[in-house]
């Protein structure tokens, strides 16, 4: 994955707070960046997920690590 345009580091934030801060995020984005997300609530990959089918965004990448999950999404269209 070459590009990332934000990237935001919320380890130690708990459910709701990971969803929320993303969404807010690619509200503030243009169609086709790329927000990266570090998070260490173990809910926040499927939550995210969740986010991203319901908003119409791409799901590009979520990946476990040993400091916690990293999550690629690209915003979709509209919204």
């Amino acid at each position: 994955m070459d590009r990332i345009d934000q990237t935001l580091d919320l380890r130690g934030l708990n459910c709701p707070l990971p969803v929320l801060k993303a969404r807010k995020a690619l509200a503030g984005m243009p169609a086709g960046a790329r927000l990266e997300l570090l998070t260490s609530d173990p809910k926040a990959p499927a939550d995210l997920a969740e986010l991203c089918a319901a908003a119409g965004h791409r799901l590009l990448a979520s990946e476990r690590g040993a400091d916690g999950d990293r999550v690629v999404i690209e915003r979709g269209p509209g919204r």
